[in-house]
């Protein structure tokens, strides 16, 4: 290169990031013939997808045929009217019904990824017109790390909170056995068996090289670029977009130091994870975060929203109308043992029979058993101007030994060092417990004492706790008679503060049902595309079940990918 020439590369395709939704995208591509490039932020590739729980909801499949599941896409269909409300997009929800099965069919049949379905997994509101009790959630299988050979040591690390001896669980029956371990021979055993295979391979390779949920899914579709021989530049930010008489022409890459232009023929796909860690747009969009300081997300900290403002840049315009502009969930800020901050997702912990939660002023507020983006809408509706919004999640000593809480695991393993942090509040007594978290002591006591009253019987007249298919999947399906409920009265107590936190954003770029970023005009903008949670959200700012977020991720990078192969060079 002479001179001050720039360095520049060329592609037919450029892909902005790493997670489901660029990897789809890049993959689809790539079986078209195209050359890719996908360049990724982050030292480590995998986004949000790497430390998710590898869940997948996409109505239609063939996976659920082989269960003898059949449904109309108009079932789903109302469903997702029902849950989006005003805001719902018939053109992009027919787009995903009508692609979602075709993608599934296509990376289970020419890539190597793999899904297994569950014949039960309630959607979140199961009980609303078009709801279903199976189906619909699909988990991606479990894969072989040492498949991925020298790439193996850049997929992002799973969240450590969400680990056990840096171990992965699968979702589902892994996790059911290790809450057993102490109560059945067979999970004993299957424990002992998943723990000593684990520690080989930490002797043999440094690491666990069973992969599982979202980092089986981010291992296997970066395989699949692999093997298609798509280049994946890590360290490597977008820092502008290249445009031509209003169509995108490629972009602006910084790697090593140095800048190189990326010049495409077909255009780029903007998949760069939303922006849960933009403190600016979080403050704009996001009523509990005053300042924008007031969340806390276990999102990669390189998503800070540079594919929305990327897409501005080139004439697109975020979506600012949906009711809630990311997928909420309660957390709790947790001190790892190095010292540093984790944020402690609560998914099912709150379902289980024993645990109630509160505000500071020691009352119940919600259905604790409900979805985590529905128990954080409560969360705010009952906060009080100008204070944090925080809740309590409460336990007894049975209950908090035989399930755990948040990041406190099961017996045996030890209690002291969330103890000694703080994380995890102790008291003798009801009272003791709410001096030591800053709850309102008679509130709390009244709470609980009228809470048990119907307790023994299974009963939760002033919520509903266990009334709903989710609660009772979420609960324990061998206590009765009600999974979800039993009398809080075996001190001592505990209690954990949570706080709002989010699964990804849903305030993404308004596209149309290719993939494509739109104008103020809602016209396409040439070459511009946005994927993932770059692209607003196709649910209306609801959560209507378990992979929401990624089945629309797989689905609109396979509609993206074929939609970029059929545009004129």
């Amino acid at each position: 290169m002479a001179g001050n020439e720039q360095e520049t590369y060329q592609c037919d395709v450029l892909v902005v990031g790493s997670g489901c939704a660029g990897l789809s995208a890049a993959v689809t591509a790539g079986h078209q013939g195209l050359k890719v490039l996908v360049v990724e932020k982050e030292p480590r590739f995998g986004g949000t997808t790497a430390r998710s729980g590898g869940w997948l909801w996409i109505p239609g499949t063939s996976l659920a045929r082989n269960w003898g599941i059949v449904e109309s896409p108009e079932q789903a269909r109302t469903y997702l009217r029902h849950e989006a409300g005003n805001s719902f997009d018939a053109a992009r929800v027919e787009a995903f019904l009508t692609a979602g099965p075709e993608a599934v069919d296509f990376f289970t049949s020419k890539t190597a990824v793999r899904f297994d379905m569950p014949l039960t997994f309630p959607d979140y509101h199961a009980e609303a017109p078009g709801g279903a009790q199976g189906g619909r959630s699909m988990v991606t299988r479990p894969f072989d790390g040492s498949e991925l050979g020298e790439h193996l040591k850049d997929i992002g690390a799973p969240l450590p909170e969400l680990t056990v001896f840096g171990m992965m669980l699968g979702s589902g029956k892994e996790i059911v056995h290790f809450m057993r371990a102490t109560k059945s021979l067979t999970s004993a055993l299957f424990v002992a068996k998943r723990l000593s295979k684990h520690l080989v391979d930490v002797i043999r390779h440094g690491r666990g090289m069973n992969l599982t949920n979202g980092n089986a899914l981010a291992g296997r579709l970066a395989k699949s670029a692999f093997d298609l021989k798509i280049p994946l530049w890590l360290s490597s930010p977008v820092r502008e977009l290249i445009s031509d008489n209003g169509a995108v022409r490629g972009a602006i890459v910084e790697r090593d130091g140095r800048k190189i232009r990326i010049n495409t023929k077909r255009g780029v796909i903007l998949a760069c994870g939303g922006f849960p860690h933009d403190v600016a747009r979080r403050k704009a969009m996001f009523p509990h975060a005053p300042t924008g300081n007031e969340h806390y997300s276990p999102g990669p900290i390189g998503n800070t929203g540079d594919g929305l403002r990327l897409a501005e840049s080139a004439g697109g315009h975020a979506e600012d109308t949906l009711p809630n502009a990311a997928a909420w969930v309660p957390v709790s800020i947790t001190t790892r043992k190095d010292g540093s901050k984790g944020v402690m997702p609560h998914f099912i912990d709150r379902a289980k029979p024993g645990v109630i939660a509160v505000t500071r002023e020691g009352v119940r507020f919600a259905n604790e058993g409900n979805s985590y983006h529905d128990f954080v809408q409560d969360m705010m509706k009952v906060a009080k101007p100008g204070e944090e919004i925080a809740a309590f999640l409460l336990c007894d000593h049975r209950a908090l030994r035989k399930y755990g809480l948040g990041c406190v695991p099961p017996f045996p393993m030890p209690l002291g060092h969330h103890l000694r942090t703080g994380y995890l509040k102790r008291g003798a007594t009801l009272a003791e417990l709410a001096a030591q978290a800053g709850i309102d002591a008679k509130g709390l006591e009244a709470t609980v004492a009228q809470f048990n009253k119907n307790a023994a019987d299974g009963q939760d007249p002033a919520f509903g706790k266990g009334s709903r298919a989710y609660n009772r999947y979420q609960g324990d399906a061998l206590h009765g008679p009600n999974p979800c409920i039993a009398p809080i009265k075996d001190g001592p107590f505990y209690a954990i503060k949570m706080v709002i936190g989010d699964l990804g954003t849903y305030a993404g770029i308004r596209t149309d049902a290719n993939a494509q970023a739109l104008d103020a005009q809602g016209r396409p903008i040439a070459g511009l595309y946005a994927v993932g949670n770059d692209m607003a959200s196709i649910m209306g700012g609801n959560y209507p079940g378990a992979g929401i977020t990624l089945g629309p991720a797989l689905t609109f990078g396979y509609i993206a990918g074929r939609h970029i192969a059929g545009q004129a060079a």
